[in-house]
């Protein structure tokens, strides 16, 4: 017998929805450029902060979206295959897409910071290196979409599967946040995170993405730098 239990919670429902939009809306605008190329940035900017959010709901969300609740370890994803795992979320090869997956959008969005394409756009933090390195990290921001574009076709592709072939509902559940469980795996009730952890990391979030576009405490690091620069070759 199947009951119904509620897995994920709702912020990390719509941080999965909204990293959705803001992924493809920043592979579009980047394909598209011209015009559409400060979109590009603001899309990044999107995926950014996302992404800190989640890094940050990894360690103070509910029960299942915490990184210790389904890190893939060696003997889960062993159990797994052996057809022995047991767990409500996330499970071992599921996990191993997840952390790659925000593996490679850390390394889209950073190199992006410091990426232009000698044309009309320079990340925030373009000004703080020189250009033959942005010019590398350009070259590596573009080459990591290539990585997404393949997790995300297998990422799909697994949802598919599982959705029609192991019947599993994936698609409802990162909708509703409920999943059918078996009675014997349906866990204890999920421990919630509270709306100060809540209000805590998106504010965190919204601090990364302001400081780098707004850029306040940067420059004003850069420019301290610059000036203890100058001390030191006045003292030489």
């Amino acid at each position: 017998m199947k009951v119904e239990v509620h897995v994920w919670d709702w912020p990390l429902r719509l941080f999965h929805w909204l990293l959705v939009a803001a992924v493809v809306g920043a592979y579009w605008t980047g394909k598209v450029g011209g015009e559409w190329t400060d979109w590009h940035g603001r899309f990044g900017s999107a995926v950014l902060g996302l992404v800190v959010f989640r890094l940050v709901w990894g360690f103070v969300g509910s029960t299942h979206a915490r990184f210790a609740n389904f890190f893939p370890t060696f003997s889960r994803i062993a159990a797994y295959i052996r057809g022995e795992w047991l767990g409500a979320g996330h499970n071992p090869l599921g996990a191993l897409a997840v952390f790659a997956l925000l593996a490679v959008l850390i390394v889209l969005a950073g190199t992006g910071l410091f990426a232009n394409d000698d044309i009309a756009f320079e990340g925030p933090l373009f000004d703080l290196i020189d250009k033959d390195l942005s010019d590398k990290l350009s070259g590596w921001h573009l080459r990591s979409v290539n990585v997404l574009l393949i997790l995300v076709g297998v990422h799909v592709a697994a949802i598919l599967f599982y959705q029609h072939v192991k019947k599993a509902g994936l698609i409802g559940a990162m909708l509703t946040g409920k999943k059918q469980l078996p009675r014997s795996l349906a866990p204890a009730d999920a421990t919630p995170a509270g709306p100060i952890r809540l209000i805590a990391s998106i504010a965190l979030a919204l601090s990364v993405v302001w400081g780098v576009w707004g850029g306040e405490p940067l420059q004003a690091l850069a420019k301290l730098a610059g000036v203890q620069n100058v001390q030191a070759g006045n003292k030489l």
